[in-house]
């Protein structure tokens, strides 16, 4: 199998990176001057509020919104005595029951180090933590941990077993913790010392930055999306880097050469006139990315529902009608479905609480084979996932880590004509509630005028369908009333505004 990595940089205003495996699409990263992320960054903040109710505080970190910092993100350090060992092993935090309460840790005013680990979303500001980690290619390194762990990603224990050797020999910083990475399966012991360099370096820059900055200062910033996603994402598995910048070709190359030197030449300066995604038909995929309804090859479908708590996903079985067995109908789409669902995941960058309602299926096999394939869909998933088993019902409920709004959050406004419910108000109902606010109006003894601004196609539906009712209001209470149509006036709302007899406005 194929598989590239294409890099458009070549308008500068946006940069997007796609994973393709034999042409299609498989991930998908955008990132914008005016949309830069700070997940990853370190920070010296000031805790500005601590809530005893929710347990967690708010930390000035300089950016303007205050973070979010949870009791279950803060180091022992922080709540330790004096003399007391503050390190903690990798992956045994102490439990939320045995750490005090947040308002014995933090007082307002105190300097604190915190790593931005999610984003701000809507009215939510970044959440926060003070368990730092600095990623290397092949490693993660943790400040004040104990312990090495191996990505649970690398199943072959015999491999494992190699890499954790490979950490014993080599010398490590004193009070740092190290992961090895999903990526150092196969690595060489000199690339492991050699990543391990580079970490090292940064965290003592970092170290040294802690005691001369004041609050709130940032301390470290992550690499652009560029230099993240070659470093995260591209590996031995990729044949290819296309990228339509001979800059931005040269410092991928650069940086190659310090962590990959013998993959520097898989990379590819693309100078063609067609437009490096046209080029590759990456586009028609992309716009397809923003769209509610999935196509299945089969000719089945799936409906992709995002709301403030959760999103919902709905499978289809549209056209697909080949097998006589409607068990066998359901078991055939229900698989496409969760192949393709998994890869929507990835590319949309959804997270939060996921609800898939697949086509519901009599024999319990078929829902754990649909339930498996699902599962194993989601293995190449970068970000953190937790499935539930499938209810008998055919749904699976799952919640995708969320670092950053989903793609369409990030591209898209809110429409201000349906504040994002996809719905108006056909003119027959808005024309029933304009007129109640027309009686009550009129009933006003002091209004002799009223003036009416609707969209076009309510005061065509006024004016023609309703043209009684409304003579009917105006000879019954005396009252003159002028319908306006305004084109700027967005569906379901209107404009309402009342006379006296020496023109003054009366409120309704």
């Amino acid at each position: 199998m194929s598989k590239e990595m294409l890099i458009n940089f070549a308008e500068s205003d946006e940069c997007r990176i796609a994973v393709v495996q034999d042409g299609s699409l498989e991930e998908l990263y955008i990132e914008r001057p005016s949309l830069a992320s700070y997940v990853g960054n370190i920070y010296k903040g000031r805790v500005v509020n601590i809530e005893p109710g929710i347990q967690a505080a708010f930390v000035d970190f300089g950016l303007g919104k205050n973070g979010f910092l949870h009791i279950s993100d803060l180091h022992p350090r922080y709540f330790m005595r004096k003399g007391q060992e503050y390190t903690e092993h990798i992956g045994k935090r102490k439990s939320l029951k045995d750490r005090p309460p947040i308002q014995q840790c933090l007082k307002k005013g105190q300097d604190i180090i915190v790593q931005v680990t999610k984003g701000g979303i809507n009215t939510k500001g970044p959440t926060l933590s003070t368990y730092l980690s600095l990623p290397g290619k092949y490693l993660v390194m943790m400040p004040w941990m104990h312990n090495l762990g191996v990505s649970q990603k690398i199943e072959d224990e015999q491999e494992r077993a190699r890499l954790r050797a490979i950490l014993d020999e080599v010398q490590l910083p004193e009070k740092a913790g190290f992961i090895l990475r999903t990526a150092s399966a196969g690595c060489s012991r000199k690339d492991i010392q050699k990543d391990l360099g580079y970490i090292s370096r940064l965290f003592r820059a970092i170290h040294k930055r802690i005691d001369t900055v004041s609050s709130p200062a940032e301390l470290y910033k992550e690499s652009d999306l560029i230099i993240r996603v070659i470093r995260d994402v591209f590996n031995t598995g990729i044949s290819r880097i296309i990228c339509d910048s001979e800059t931005v070709a040269r410092r991928i190359r650069d940086f190659l050469g310090i962590i990959q030197p013998r993959l520097k030449s898989r990379v590819t300066y693309y100078d063609g006139k067609i437009p490096l995604f046209h080029r590759y038909k990456i586009e028609d995929e992309i716009r397809k990315i923003h769209s509610r309804y999935v196509e299945l090859k089969n000719g089945g479908s799936i409906v992709i529902e995002q709301t403030e708590a959760l999103v919902a996903i709905d499978v289809n079985s549209g056209k697909y009608r080949k097998h006589e067995n409607a068990e066998q109908t359901a078991l055939k789409i229900n698989l496409e479905a969760a192949r393709e669902i998994a890869r929507q995941l990835k590319i949309r960058d959804l997270g939060g609480l996921i609800i898939c309602d697949f086509i519901d299926m009599r024999d319990g096999r078929n829902r754990r084979e649909v339930e498996k394939v699902f599962r194993a869909s989601l293995r190449d998933d970068r970000a953190r996932s937790r499935i539930l088993k499938i209810s008998a019902f055919g749904i699976i409920e799952m919640t995708r880590q969320r670092v950053r709004p989903s793609l369409q959050l990030s591209t898209y406004l809110k429409c201000p004509y349906c504040a994002g419910t996809g719905m108006v108000k056909n003119p027959e109902s808005a024309a029933i509630e304009i007129i109640r606010t027309l009686n009550m109006a009129a009933a006003k003894a002091e209004v002799r005028r009223i003036e009416l601004s609707v969209p076009p196609s309510v005061a065509d539906f006024l004016l023609n369908r309703r043209r009684s009712a409304i003579a009917k209001i105006e000879a019954g209470e005396q009252k003159h009333i002028i319908i306006r149509p305004d084109e700027t006036c967005p569906a379901e709302h209107y404009n309402v505004i009342c006379f006296d007899d020496h023109d003054g406005v009366v409120k309704i």
